[in-house]
């Protein structure tokens, strides 16, 4: 990245830099993969273009079906222009299907399909370990309006929707996922962060029997071989249907 641009933001995945217009932002998705909150790390060459390139992919189609997102456009392979958001800091998670944390910490058997989508929110915060929030405690610590809430809920829900089947077209169970919003210079709500094998749970439905193909960053975190193989055949039957 050109030294003209200042380095907003670091995080375990992306580089946020200033722009030459003080309403975007150029992001640059990184080659390091964390799990389990960065106490695991390493690093897969190509994986932040991969990552660009499918969340942009998505992004376009959210954008389509009239989702209001930060995304602008590709600068280049593992490099987006998007606008300046104030992030929110909640990380808004939705499942489709019972497995990871929720079955770990509830009853529910691992691959159960849920009756209707369930959403829990987190507080964004590494030092807390992102706690688990209810409503009221939203409320509590102000982080944002009841109002501004069901925004965010009522947009996951449409997210869900269009990604599910989108995702189905390509034989992938979209499982879970994670999102993250932010407010513009205008104080309207968009869709933030990125849409990547790195923050949604994808089943390969090409499986025969009933065994588990995980095509996502689960991969990494329970050391099951190829990431970047895996990440790649995302990016392949996205580009296959254009």
């Amino acid at each position: 990245m050109n030294n003209k641009y200042e380095l907003i933001y670091e995080g375990k995945a992306k580089k946020v830099f200033s722009h030459n217009d003080s309403d975007k932002v150029i992001i640059e998705f990184k080659d390091d993969a964390t799990a389990f909150n960065a106490l695991k790390k390493a690093r897969f060459e190509g994986k932040g273009k991969l990552n660009c390139l499918i969340s942009a992919r998505i992004f376009e189609l959210l954008i389509k079906n009239n989702i209001p997102t930060h995304f602008i456009e590709l600068k280049n392979e593992n490099t987006m222009i998007a606008k300046k958001i104030k992030v929110i800091p909640l990380e808004i998670v939705l499942r489709n299907t019972a497995y990871g944390s929720l079955c770990k910490q509830t009853t529910i058997k691992p691959g159960t399909v849920l009756v209707k989508p369930l959403i829990d929110i987190y507080l964004k915060n590494d030092e807390l370990n992102d706690p688990l929030l209810t409503k009221d405690r939203i409320e509590l610590m102000n982080i944002l309006s009841s109002k501004d809430l069901d925004l965010i809920i009522n947009l996951t829900i449409k997210i869900n929707g269009i990604m599910k089947s989108f995702f189905k077209n390509i034989q992938l169970q979209l499982v879970d996922f994670k999102l993250e919003f932010g407010y513009d210079f205008k104080n309207d709500i968009l869709l933030g962060d990125e849409i990547s094998p790195d923050n949604c749970r994808l089943w390969d439905l090409n499986q025969k029997n009933d065994t588990i193909v995980s095509l996502d960053k689960d991969i990494f975190r329970n050391d099951l071989g190829g990431l970047i193989e895996a990440y790649s055949e995302i990016n392949r039957r996205i580009n296959k249907l254009t």
